[in-house]
């Protein structure tokens, strides 16, 4: 399915989440205030799925004039680690996004979260369950299945009270007992079958360290932690819709002196060729099918970041694809439109070629150098002009000459004349070959009369060409990518995600010559090299570039085959429309 805008996705100003708040303001509710916030596990790296909550909630505070914290729910030791806190961090910002009140953490909770848990004893609707997990799961039963009762459900308070407190000291060990709010075994929402609230876990904790010997899971600790930071719009997605009536019952059966969140659900991010997945992620980079979590390859913001995607076009994007009521997938295409369409505005014209092929103009002066004046960005007057040195020996691209063109070739071959950008009309003569009959160098006449790429005569040619000057050219390494997934849906129907793994998603050329001006781009700079896509420095080392995407924009392609298909009574194809595109024009 395709993510265009619906009756409840309506672009940025018209969804039905905004439409919810514009209605509890103008009753009243939560006096008027707009209070949100981005809760992510400090157990990964954010992806591009996370791009659109972080949106939605900081954009809605912007917009109702409210505030959005960012709280890291940190209540599993085993996962999290504070490098994923700062990774976090830097890429909010590089989103362009600023918690309100700094940065918060559930484990500053962690005793008024315990202090809750006992007043839950205390009443009666809470428990201590010494029954081992895997049991406490079959128990619960299913979808049409009855719930099994714990044999420990109707303990004493006061020997819950008692059993609760030895736990928090460390008088078992892991494992040996759980703590389990005690609601409805019954009940036809799996949640609210007795759900767990504490276990016993002697894993020293990023923050806290080795200060608590039992955690809380996420369900017991989200809806409080939303309750002591004033959250008046607890946003989700809709995976946790079935959590909502959990998150309420912890709510209401506490004297809380905090006003009660409300959690609204709305659908996640799908996007074809991309699996949302942090377990599928940590296997390609655990076995090695990328190098790291940053590779360009990945669906990761700091993977993006590294591929060159500008954060302003990730955010146009996910504005673009707007909230829904309903999961739906948009087609990869459409990210990479915006990223093309932004690149296409802001980034710098060079020339590069990724696999050289000799020129050598016979008519040129021996030893003799000159340059010629070429436009830095087409799209911004104001980004002026650049001097590339030219000569007698150029590096064209292999594909630019056809020693024996078929039919509608226009570019070099024998006899015929192109334009070398912002240079000269060239014509070939005649070439050089190897054993092999494949052509080392092509030898070139020049027109000096075409200086610029006009002629006195007024001349027209089919084919304008980018080119090196060989004398000056620069040698680099360029990455160039196709997708990761070869599958519009990897994991579809139950199977593997990794099956559909694209063994040739990146292709490395080494021997990449480029115009001088390239030597001096800065760490993590997008230029586009021309008539071939647009390429970032990378950060680490400027000296590698990838590519960011192509120039092709299959998106606009995309589009003109539906208003095709609709004209034709076709309608859309659904999933078999999203295509995988080829190499060349995916970036």
């Amino acid at each position: 399915m395709s993510a265009e805008p619906t009756d409840d996705t309506a672009g940025s100003s018209g969804d039905f989440i905004r439409a919810k708040i514009a209605d509890d303001n103008a009753t009243g509710k939560f006096g008027g205030r707009v209070h949100t916030r981005f809760p992510p596990e400090p157990n990964g790296y954010l992806h591009i799925g996370h791009a659109k909550a972080i949106n939605l909630n900081f954009s809605l505070a912007d917009e109702f004039d409210g505030r959005c914290n960012l709280r890291f729910d940190d209540t599993n030791p085993e996962t999290e680690d504070q490098a994923y806190v700062d990774a976090i961090c830097e890429d909010l910002a590089w989103l362009g996004y600023k918690p309100d009140g700094g940065v918060l953490f559930a484990s500053d909770y962690f005793e008024q979260l315990y202090q809750w848990a006992e007043d839950l004893v205390n009443k009666g609707l809470a428990y201590v369950d010494d029954q081992d997990p895997d049991t406490i799961s079959a128990q619960r039963g299913g979808f049409g299945r009855p719930g099994i009762e714990s044999p420990y459900r109707d303990r004493p308070i006061d020997e819950n009270q008692r059993l609760f407190r030895a736990m928090r000291a460390g008088e078992f060990p892991d494992g040996a007992k759980v703590l389990r709010a005690r609601i409805d075994m019954q009940n036809e929402n799996m949640q609210l079958r007795d759900p767990i609230m504490y276990r016993i876990k002697r894993a020293t904790h990023y923050r806290t360290g080795d200060d608590w010997l039992i955690y809380p899971t996420y369900d017991w600790a989200h809806g409080q932690s939303d309750a002591i930071e004033g959250i008046t719009h607890s946003l989700c997605t809709l995976e946790f819709s079935d959590h909502r009536s959990l998150y309420d019952w912890f709510l209401e059966h506490l004297d809380l002196p905090y006003e009660r969140p409300e959690q609204t659900e709305y659908a996640r991010l799908g996007l074809t060729h991309t699996p949302m997945s942090k377990r599928v992620f940590l296997r390609l980079v655990e076995t090695g099918r990328v190098d790291g979590w940053d590779d360009p390859r990945m669906p990761t913001l700091r993977g993006l970041r590294r591929r060159g995607y500008p954060p302003t076009a990730i955010r146009a994007f996910v504005e673009r694809v707007g909230i829904a009521r309903t999961n739906a997938t948009s087609e990869i295409e459409l990210l990479e439109s915006f990223v093309r369409s932004e690149l296409n505005r802001t980034a710098l014209r060079r020339m590069a070629v990724l696999r050289p092929l000799k020129v050598i103009i016979t008519n040129w002066p021996e030893g003799e150098e000159a340059t010629v004046e070429a436009i830095n960005n087409p799209e911004d007057p104001g980004d002026g002009t650049r001097m590339v040195p030219f000569g007698r020996e150029l590096w064209i691209e292999q594909d630019d000459f056809m020693l024996e063109p078929p039919p509608k070739y226009y570019r070099l071959s024998p006899g015929r004349e192109v334009r070398l950008r912002a240079g000269y009309y060239i014509t070939a003569t005649h070439v050089d070959t190897d054993a092999e009959g494949n052509v080392t160098c092509v030898y070139c006449t020049y027109d000096p009369e075409s200086e610029g790429g006009s002629t006195p005569d007024g001349r027209k040619v089919k084919a304008t060409m980018h080119w090196v000057a060989a004398d000056h050219a620069i040698t680099r390494t360029v990455h160039l990518y196709d997708r990761l997934f070869t599958e519009p849906f990897p994991g579809e129907g139950g199977a593997d995600p990794l099956a559909s793994l694209n063994p040739e998603s990146r292709e490395t050329v080494t021997d990449a010559k480029l115009e001088p001006a390239l030597a001096h781009v800065a760490p993590g700079q997008v230029v586009q090299f021309e008539r071939l896509g647009y390429f970032a420095a990378d950060l680490d080392d400027p000296t590698v570039f990838h590519r960011t995407v192509g120039l092709r924009d299959e998106w606009a392609n995309i589009q003109k085959r539906r208003a095709r298909e609709s004209s034709q009574g076709g309608g859309s194809k659904g999933k078999g429309s999203t295509g995988k595109g080829s190499r060349n024009n995916n970036g």
